[in-house]
């Protein structure tokens, strides 16, 4: 490991083993992290420049290796490795080999904790903006679907038992917009989170005049966190939220697979899953297992168990303490995994076979029994008692078509009026602030 850039003269060696625990994951998590360090520290070296710290020219030359280091980052010609305690140290380091005294110069009005509060809320900027379009783009596929099939009958289960006839439109209708509302609880996360704490240092201001506002505009923050302390208090809690805006996009994730899982099986048979999803068993020559729709209804878990753990560190008082070292691991997993994972939902969808058939003939006559209830109702028959009769007669339904069912289904949002324009609408709103 490079020499501690916090060593002081004539202070004691800190042994090997002990700094390796210091600093834990911090190498391999701060290569997620390290293009987004290099963009603030080049907006910091340029308002450095503008309060007179820096000349112009040692904050162009600092930019300009700056430039060099996130090319060598991307090309794989330099590596964050053990050699450095994390990334904030490998950009000193980078900058004072290639500059000297000017390298020195770039912490000047900053701290390590102002580099990687901002260096998180931009990448939880950046995830947030991926989070909330790939939340559209699931509710696309499915409002596409619900649109084309959207009078295929498809047996409604409450409790796991049948219950009445729905269709295919209002079940895809359903699910586009769950994700409609994910894709908006991301943007406005990403809003609420959008603000610059570059400049606070370690929790209580500098005494120098930096220019906070303008490194802001230029890293693309709405506005600034005002105050040092909540700068610090900060740390984990923007986190939490991010995570929120995730957790709930994969627990609806969770819900779909569930119900796709469960059509796919054999007793069901009411969907094929693509094959490029499944895979066969070890031992089972017969198996075809729809595992990527398995782990993909896992994904939910290891968000929840993420945010648990960021959670249980910030039980803190204020101020920075290192147990914030350690908000990082959870995060940067959960958003890692999770986005891998809904990357691959549209496909699923698209993908998906419906047996029209089976469906239909799935629907036993106790199923209309709703719907012959409210007919009754119209006619002038209270609910309880026509509640009762229908319930006397259940096997006179048998003979009732389920596409009666649904066309009869007028309630706003009902199999008959699924309002799809209304969900496409806020989706459409949605895809215009992307650009």
């Amino acid at each position: 490991m490079s020499e501690p850039i916090w060593k002081k003269s004539g202070r004691h060696e800190v042994p090997e083993a002990i700094m390796r625990f210091l600093a834990g994951q911090d190498v391999e998590l701060d290569r997620e992290l390290l293009p987004f360090d290099i963009r603030a520290s080049q907006a910091h070296a340029r308002g450095l420049a503008r309060i007179g710290v820096l000349t112009d020219d040692q904050a162009s030359a600092m930019c300009r290796e700056l430039d060099a280091l996130a090319r060598a980052f991307d090309d794989g010609e330099f590596v964050l490795d053990a050699r450095f305690e994390d990334g904030h140290s490998a950009i000193e380091a980078w900058l004072t080999e290639r500059l000297g005294e000017t390298g020195k110069r770039i912490h000047a009005g900053r701290s390590r904790n102002d580099q990687v509060a901002v260096a998180l809320r931009l990448y939880l900027k950046d995830r947030l903006a991926r989070l909330s379009a790939l939340c559209a783009d699931i509710a696309e596929v499915a409002l596409r679907r619900a649109d084309s099939e959207r009078g295929v009958p498809l047996p409604g289960h409450t409790h796991l038992q049948q219950a009445m006839p729905s269709s295919l439109g209002l079940w895809w209708a359903g699910h586009a917009e769950a994700f409609v509302d994910n894709a908006e609880l991301a943007a406005s996360i990403r809003d609420w989170l959008d603000a610059s704490p570059l400049g606070t240092a370690s929790g209580f201001g500098v005494n120098l005049a930096l220019d906070r506002d303008g490194v802001a505009d230029e890293l693309g923050f709405a506005r600034l966190v005002v105050n040092p302390q909540t700068a610090q208090a900060g740390r984990g809690k923007v986190e939490l939220r991010a995570i929120d805006a995730l957790s709930a996009a994969t627990s609806d994730l969770r819900r779909l697979c569930w119900d796709i899982g469960l059509y796919a099986s054999q007793e069901f048979g009411y969907v094929t899953v693509a094959p490029e999803f499944c895979t066969g068993s070890s031992i089972m020559p017969n198996k075809f297992n729809p595992d990527g729709v398995e782990l993909l209804r896992a994904l939910h878990a290891s968000v929840a168990g993420a945010r648990v753990e960021l959670d249980s560190v910030l039980s803190l008082p204020s101020g920075y303490q290192r147990d914030l070292q350690d908000t990082k691991p959870p995060v940067l997993r959960a958003f890692g995994r999770g986005l891998e994972g809904l990357a691959l939902v549209p496909a699923l969808l698209a993908g998906l076979a419906w047996n029209h058939e089976r469906m239909r003939d799935s629907m036993a006559a106790p199923m209309h029994a709703t719907d012959r209830a409210n007919e009754l109702v119209a006619e002038g028959l209270s609910f309880r008692d026509a509640y009762r009769k229908v319930g006397d007669e259940l096997e006179a339904l048998a003979e009732r078509d389920p596409a009666d069912s649904l066309a009869a289904r007028v309630s706003p949002g009902g199999c008959a009026d699924l309002l799809l324009d209304r969900i496409e609408a806020r989706l459409r709103a949605i895809r215009v602030d992307e650009y």
